[in-house]
């Protein structure tokens, strides 16, 4: 009951859309209704005065027939278009306040979760949600109302046919959606989860199709697919069976409201206390009295697919960012140096530390590199300057103030970050570029570029700065989209900048060009770069060299060359760091 009172003040600003198709609903209801027992009274009232040869006044019936009918029709249109108006700006609503509440959590605590279960939940659970107003609150809102209209009518008339219609309608709206419910809620939890679980199958089978093909695991990939399919249809076949059984009740249910109204009214009719057309009408009116209650079944069989939809939406919302923004506004930084002082950090569920006692002073306008094998800390470290996570203990400044000062958006606008994994969207190489900037101009554009060393190549495509990279870049090479990351980070034109292996992977004469471009990146920033190339380390103004998250070694380059750990790095590469573990951040 709570998960649906949330979502119900969820949907506060489209309440009114919401009370237009129910309003709309309810009277289609009363117009089909009212044609159906109007013309039994009329037909049964017309034949009773031709056998008497009396006179009637027919027009009024006829036209409250017609009224009806046109009602009825125009009704199920404006149901249709209220309702669905209602439906998908509720979804669209949902869509948006899932991305924002996301956004807190990104990326330290999305990094327990899978991408294909993120999908399903912002895809497949929000859409799920369309059941919630379209097939349960509407239906049960017009059944309660009308159902209490039905049987103020019929006690005009007559209470005992009016409790027999109470009754049934009671079975048919309360006792048998109550079953369905029961029925359908452990299938319906069950089939949710077997949809995330094929959803996140079928994007690990496409995105590594590769591996699969070249490793002779696609065929058993395609027979988990198929497994899961098939226990899908299971599930959608068991709650189908529900729902057939359920409209098999339901017209049980009718069918003995007929025949109870007919078995009732008849000695009225003959005992003189109920006229014939009445007995017509009623009947016809008991028959038609159960389209209020028809869809209910059938929606609260699905009730238990849409609130686990619900729980798995509200479940990933309400956990806790691994960092809050302070209530107060950010300070302004003196400068743009950097302080740590014994900063301790691990990752949930690591047995050692990321970082322990790190201190490290990078002044303002200095370059700092940070040399170490994988598992040092030197990735965790740009997860805490980026205030991505927060330290366990000990001090992280900007400017003489503590990034716990910071509020997040605030703190980023002054750092700018090349990673060794670039992410390119898939829309094109100007929007690409203006995420950094969004108001920048062409020649601001075309500038960076040219400083990143990538405006040539941009040039001559026949799209130029329009054309579309693809998928993660995947229309580009790794060096150009370093360049055009390079690029995004000068139009940011952050004080502070931010390197990770800028050059990994490249070969020496990509190389050469890219750290020409950094370079120039690096003139009159504060700058932390991590690498192991010799051609960058040689140009920083100090080299810190981290083995299980503390600085062992510190020093120029040439000063470095005769120390212990130093060497060894940069003539092995990465080497994994005895015993380490291996942290979610990478490093």
């Amino acid at each position: 009951m709570k998960d649906l009172l949330r979502l119900w003040r969820m949907f506060r600003p489209y309440r009114a859309w919401m009370l237009a198709g129910f309003g709309v609903a309810l009277l289609t209801l009363l117009a089909n209704v009212t044609l159906l027992a109007i013309s039994g009274w009329f037909i049964t009232a017309m034949a009773m005065a031709g056998a008497a040869g009396v006179a009637m006044n027919y027009f009024t019936p006829a036209a409250i027939i017609r009224a009806s009918a046109i009602g009825r029709t125009v009704g199920r249109y404006l149901e249709r278009l209220l309702t669905h108006e209602a439906t998908l700006r509720q979804l669209a609503g949902l869509r948006v306040w899932f991305y924002r509440q996301l956004e807190p959590l990104a990326p330290a605590r999305l990094l327990q979760y899978h991408s294909g279960d993120l999908l399903s939940r912002i895809r497949g659970d929000i859409d799920a949600l369309d059941n919630l107003y379209v097939r349960v609150l509407v239906p049960v809102l017009v059944a309660i109302t009308a159902s209490l209209g039905f049987f103020l009518f019929t006690a005009l008339y007559n209470l005992r046919l009016a409790l027999l219609l109470l009754g049934l309608l009671f079975v048919a709206g309360v006792l048998l959606p109550g079953l369905t419910r029961l029925l359908g809620a452990w299938p319906g939890r069950r089939l949710v989860e077997t949809e995330a679980r094929l959803r996140q199958t079928a994007i690990d089978g496409t995105q590594g199709l590769s591996e699969l093909l070249v490793y002779g695991a696609a065929e058993a990939q395609a027979q988990r697919l198929d497994d899961l399919s098939r226990t899908l249809l299971r599930q959608q076949g068991y709650l189908s069976l529900i729902q057939g059984f359920s409209q098999a009740l339901l017209g049980l249910c009718m069918n003995l409201a007929l025949f109870g109204t007919l078995w009732l009214g008849i000695p009225l009719v003959a005992s003189g206390e109920l006229a014939p057309p009445h007995l017509a009408m009623l009947a016809l009116f008991a028959l038609a009295a159960f389209e209020a209650v028809l869809p209910l079944p059938q929606a609260f069989a699905q009730l238990g697919a849409t609130m686990t939809a619900a729980r798995r939406l509200f479940a990933l919302v309400d956990t806790a960012p691994a960092v809050t923004d302070p209530p107060g506004a950010s300070p302004q930084p003196a400068d743009f140096g950097i302080r740590c002082r014994q900063v301790r950090f691990t990752y949930p569920g690591s047995a050692r530390p990321a970082l322990d006692g790190l201190d490290l002073d990078l002044p303002a306008g200095a370059r700092i590199a940070l040399v170490g094998a994988t598992g040092s800390g030197k990735t965790s470290l740009l997860n805490l300057l980026l205030r991505f996570f927060a330290p366990d203990s000990g001090s992280i400044e900007l400017g003489g103030a503590s990034l716990a000062a910071y509020r997040g958006e605030d703190l980023r606008r002054h750092l700018s970050l090349v990673s060794q994994h670039t992410h390119l969207f898939d829309t094109s190489i100007r929007e690409n570029l203006l995420i950094a900037a969004p108001e920048a101009s062409q020649a601001a554009l075309e500038a960076a570029c040219r400083t990143a060393q990538i405006h040539d190549f941009i040039a001559g495509l026949p799209e130029g700065y329009d054309t579309w990279v693809g998928e993660t870049g995947v229309r580009v090479s790794g060096g150009q989209a370093r360049r055009i990351a390079i690029a995004r980070a000068l139009l940011r034109d952050a004080p502070v900048l931010l390197l990770d292996e800028p050059t990994e992977g490249l070969d020496a004469p990509t190389e050469r060009a890219l750290m020409a471009a950094i370079q120039r990146l690096m003139a009159g920033r504060t700058v932390l770069l991590i690498t192991h190339r010799p051609v960058a380390l040689a140009e920083m103004d100090q080299v810190l060299v981290l083995e299980q998250g503390r600085v062992v070694e510190q020093g120029t380059h040439q000063e470095l060359l005769g120390a212990e750990h130093y060497p060894r790095l940069l003539g092995l590469g990465l080497v994994a760091a005895p015993a380490a573990e291996a942290t979610p951040g990478g490093e």
